[in-house]
């Protein structure tokens, strides 16, 4: 814990000045010259007087012997060799070093001696004042503390309050410190700095006072309506889980404050919080506009599947005149091939230079937007030349192999795809990605040896991926007899990850295989609840049916069926769900 805090005592800067003045004082190593008496006639050896200096009193040993210390993490060794140099030296940084390091290591006689000596040395030293405050909060002596502490931040320069949440920070008694602070931090001392009152309402939150810190805040947004107490404000609404009057703080400081970006960020945060994902897009369309905020619009946009406001976006970026740098181009691609405009955007992401931090990903979107344009081969070809790229680290290359998988399997070419994985894996055998990917077009084609040893693999170096525990389950329970394993496999993934709609489905399908019918109901509607995507709609309406649940089953199906017509799933249950 203390080496980070000491790393700024121990300076070698020091030790080295001295060593440096020792060389420079030192004799030459040849042609000395006599040593005369006060007469002038030279001395002989024997009548030369010399007072060796005594190791407490070697001011460069002491600091080494300090230094020494702290290195081995001897805090309160390396304290007390500092208090000997610093009542050694006249210099103020060598005293404030040693008030420092005993205040760290709580040896408060020490430190009382070293910071005597810095004020000694420099009267006007901000950091006695704070070294005393704490020093007599150390030793509970808090109306000494309250003298001292008041003092520092009555002092010009803007440090004071900085310098005191440092101290109280950095007491052992925290309620002693949050006492402190309240009767330090009163509207006349504060004065008329935001971020003043802002930050000490921040230390009294930290300090465990959250009725003073509210106290203040709210003080600061009546005196204020700024930026920075605004957002602390709504932050400690949310602390206090009132997500309903943080959204009303929010609202009424873009009120006050429509140019905000900073409270648009966070106002729309927390939109998306409650789910609405558009009216957090609305709130950043305000003010003034740049790549963050247009990305983040369009995000939100994506999330609601708000295809007009997405339309919207991609105009309002066209029109805007600010220079068109790579960040804006590779924004243009991806609003465009939001927009199904794949030929726009393929133009948008060849314009990304090579030597951009966005050139792979450039590249990567434009395979895919070249592939939906019908232009598979010119696809194919992009990500075949993406894996032998010179300078792409592993990481990179295993998606471009995973994107020319991916665009083989999109147009049923799912040999090809396996040759993809294949090649891939021999180059990179370890690759948890390419292994799971493999794993799943096993699986789907019903090679269950194949898809079970690569899960296993994926498994034994990442024993916490619950993608690949459920995948392993599910593919048991749906292609084999081995249940209890499966339904094992999916309690792993489960505990890991129990809002993942994928996992409950797979813990309704294994209940479902077990007998365990109206169990699965119940898990399956859950699945279904949260996301009710072709093949949990499948599961769902089979455990419905073989439950007498015709009806209901025949309405999931023709719901699924609306939005997904040709679904192979769909279509299966359909067939045999038949009365």
């Amino acid at each position: 814990m203390h080496s980070n805090s000491l790393s700024r005592f121990a300076r070698p800067g020091y030790l080295a000045r001295w060593l440096v003045l020792l060389v420079a004082i030192g004799p030459p190593a040849c042609a000395n010259p006599p040593f005369r008496t006060e007469s002038g006639d030279p001395a002989a050896a024997g009548d030369i007087k010399v007072d060796p200096v005594s190791a407490d009193r070697d001011l460069p040993l002491q600091v080494l012997d300090g230094q020494f210390k702290l290195q081995a993490g001897d805090i309160k060794g390396g304290a007390a060799a500092y208090l000997r140099a610093a009542l050694l030296s006249d210099d103020p940084q060598l005293a404030e070093q040693a008030t420092q390091l005993a205040l760290v290591a709580a040896n408060w006689n020490a430190a009382d001696r070293a910071a005597n000596r810095w004020h000694e040395l420099a009267p006007t030293a901000q950091g006695v004042d704070q070294a005393r405050g704490w020093l007599a909060l150390g030793r509970g002596n808090s109306d000494a503390a309250l003298d001292a502490f008041a003092g520092l931040i009555a002092k010009p320069g803007g440090k004071g309050w900085q310098m005191l949440g440092q101290a109280l920070l950095a007491a052992r008694d925290k309620a002693k410190a949050a006492e402190l602070l309240s009767k330090l931090a009163t509207p006349e001392r504060l004065g008329d700095e935001e971020l003043t009152w802002v930050a000490m309402s921040q230390l009294a939150f930290k300090l465990g006072d959250k009725f003073r810190a509210q106290d203040l805040s709210d003080q600061a947004v009546v005196k204020f309506h700024g930026v920075d107490s605004t957002g602390w404000n709504a932050q400690l609404a949310l602390d206090r889980g009132d997500a309903m009057m943080a959204r009303d703080i929010y609202g009424e400081g873009l009120r006050r404050n429509p140019e905000s970006p900073r409270l648009r960020v966070a106002y729309a945060a927390l939109l998306a919080q409650f789910g609405d994902e558009a009216a957090a897009a609305q709130a950043l369309s305000a003010g003034k506009q740049d790549d963050l905020t247009y990305a983040a619009r369009m995000a939100y946009a994506v999330r609601a599947d708000d295809k007009p406001a997405l339309a919207a976006i991609y105009l309002e970026v066209l029109d805007d005149k600010a220079t068109r740098a790579p960040a804006r181009h590779f924004l243009l691609g991806q609003l465009a091939e939001l927009n199904e405009d794949y030929a726009k955007a393929a133009d948008w992401y060849r314009k990304i230079p090579v030597d951009d931090q966005r050139w792979f990903d450039a590249q990567s979107r434009l395979s895919v937007t070249l592939d939906q344009s019908a232009k598979t081969d010119d696809a194919l070809e992009i990500v075949r030349r993406l894996q032998s790229e010179p300078g792409l680290d592993n990481e990179a290359v295993g998606k471009a192999y995973l994107l020319e998988a991916d665009i083989l399997k999109r147009h049923g070419r799912d040999a090809e795809a396996s040759a993809v994985y294949d090649r891939a894996l021999s180059y990179l055998p370890d690759d948890t990605r390419l292994l799971y990917s493999r794993a799943l077009l096993a699986a789907s084609s019903g090679d269950v040896k194949v898809a079970e040893a690569d899960l296993r693999n994926v498994i034994e170096q990442e024993p916490d991926n619950a993608a690949a525990l459920n995948a392993l389950g599910y593919t048991l329970a749906d292609r084999t007899q081995r249940l209890t394993e499966a339904l094992a496999l999916i309690e792993r993934a489960y505990a890991l990850s129990p809002d993942e709609p994928s996992i409950i489905d797979s813990m309704g399908w294994v209940q479902f295989r077990l007998g365990r019918k109206e169990e699965a109901v119940a898990t399956l509607k859950r699945a279904y609840d949260k996301f009710p995507d072709p093949e949990v709609a499948a599961h769902y309406a089979e455990a419905l049916w073989a439950t007498g649940r015709r009806d209901m089953a025949n309405k999931v199906l023709a719901d699924a069926m609306r939005a997904a017509p040709d679904n192979a799933l769909l279509l299966d249950a359909r067939k045999r769900l038949k009365p």
